[in-house]
């Protein structure tokens, strides 16, 4: 673990965040600039927002499978509005084997090329279809400006890919993925988002309609926290992915794509983090029950391990991921290192509390004696379940206050200048490419989405330019 001091949030959030990366043992930077390594406690969380996905991914049909992560540069190439979003981020080997390749290959920046070769092989007719499939999987997006979890060279993530009979099919599957990822970031880890639709300058190369997740951080920018594609026909065209009716009559498939990544827990960090360190949501924490033993010496721990071993088993076997720390190390220690680390609840047992059959609990999203509570050892399991669910809704209704809080809608382009300095503005926009990228010139914000939700029932006036919207816009400065 790190031993560099963890600043302040309101003194610098950018310091912060890049020092508790490392002093919570998240993660650490590779030897390659841009790269980064997952230390087990940060992939032990990465694994619970997978197992979350992937469960409900199986609920609605998809099937995992893997792909090469080498890319024929020709394949990145046949979509061209693909070719130009990402040619300035691509990685590509030019020499294998002591010599130079007789065509060069893209290391995976996303699938849907390669994705769309096979399924020109594998889709024939009507009954092939649907075709579900989701890859776990790494990606390299050559990226100028790093940083860790948020944006790296190198970054895990998920990536389904569907092919549907129908433009119907394929824009319900790109809302039903929108949707799954609101789900695991609103029930899983506490943090509240806005479901919109991408505008024309923010969509993904390739795709007819783009649709992202937007949540706002401590510092009140956004973060674009999942997307959802529905690509229409262009990739089925490119690549020749055609299917027989039911009428004998040749048809290009519909295609989607839909990828949520390890900039995630970067999310999580920023969203629910205080000044002592990180506050894991308990449904992801890697562990969510710390339980800290008390002994002065060894005839106290006689007297006071097998309460402790009996609580562990009566947590484990309610499926609580619990931990006994019992390292030479003083209490204070452990209650900081654990604080940093961001666990949920803290379970303290010493001699007195055996005496009483109490134990002291201590909550991590709410500091000082104020979270501390004693409560029986009868019934732990479900005390402590209780308790987590508590501090779950907690954490949601805060962030959600935070976010509404800063969620603005001004009443003139000033008002709105004022409101980009921290926070959201929802405000109605013309839709013009030109007037965005004004707006993004005198700001720095931009249109992050359309929110699907709330949308007003009559129309307006756009927020720069004064012409006829019909549509609010979120706006804002983002990672």
């Amino acid at each position: 673990m790190s031993d560099q001091k963890l600043v302040s949030r309101s003194e610098d959030f950018s310091e912060w965040y890049n020092t508790l990366c490392l002093r919570a043992d998240l993660a650490d930077y590779g030897p390659v600039r841009g790269t980064m390594i997952v230390k087990p406690y940060g992939w032990a969380l990465w694994e619970n927002v997978t197992a979350a996905l992937d469960k409900r991914f199986k609920a609605t049909g998809h099937l995992n499978a893997g792909f090469p992560m080498f890319i024929p540069k020709s394949f990145i190439e046949k979509e061209k509005k693909h070719v130009e979003g990402f040619a300035p981020e691509l990685a590509v080997v030019t020499h294998g084997g002591g010599e130079e390749l007789e065509e060069p290959v893209v290391v995976r920046p996303t699938s849907e090329t390669i994705i769309g070769h096979a399924y020109a092989k594998w889709i024939k007719s009507y009954r092939d279809l649907p075709l579900l499939i989701n890859l776990w999987n790494s990606v390299v997006r050559w990226e100028m400006r790093t940083k860790l979890f948020l944006r790296t060279l190198e970054f895990y993530w998920q990536e389904g890919h569907t092919a549907h009979a129908t433009y119907e099919e394929a824009q319900a599957e790109t809302i039903q993925m929108l949707n799954i990822y609101a789900d695991v970031y609103e029930n899983e880890a506490a943090i509240p988002v806005y479901r919109g639709r991408k505008s024309a300058s923010e969509r993904f190369a390739g795709a007819d309609e783009t649709y992202s997740l937007e949540a706002m951080m401590g510092d009140g920018k956004a973060l674009q926290s999942c997307t959802s594609h529905n690509l229409g026909q262009n990739f089925a065209k490119a690549f020749e992915i055609k299917y027989l009716d039911k009428n004998n009559q040749l048809q290009y498939c519909w295609t989607t794509s839909w990828g949520f990544s390890t900039r995630f827990i970067g999310a999580l960090i920023m969203v629910h983090g205080d000044d002592q360190g990180l506050i894991m949501p308990p449904r992801l924490a890697p562990y969510q029950v710390v339980i800290v033993p008390i002994a002065k010496n060894d005839a106290e721990k006689e007297k006071v391990m097998p309460v402790v071993d009996r609580i562990r088993s009566e947590l484990a076997a309610a499926d609580v991921r619990v931990k006994v720390d019992e390292r030479d190390e003083t209490p204070g220690f452990k209650y900081n290192d654990w604080e940093m680390r961001g666990v949920p609840l803290r379970i303290e047992v010493g001699p007195k509390d055996v005496e009483k059959g109490s134990v002291a609990m201590a909550r991590r999203d709410v500091p000082g004696r104020e979270g501390k509570s004693f409560v029986s050892q009868s019934g732990i399991a479900d005390t402590v379940k209780a308790m987590l669910d508590t501090i779950h809704k907690a954490l949601y209704d805060r962030a959600l206050k935070m976010r509404d809080e800063n969620t603005h809608d001004p009443k003139d382009y000033a008002e709105f200048k004022n409101a980009m300095e921290k926070g959201f503005a929802l405000s109605y926009w013309c839709g013009e490419a030109e007037c965005e990228a004004k707006i993004k010139e005198e700001t720095k914000a931009t249109t992050r989405c359309i929110p699907l939700d709330g949308q007003p029932d009559v129309a307006g006036k756009c927020i720069h330019c004064g012409k006829a919207a019909k549509e609010k816009a979120l706006f804002a400065k983002a990672y």
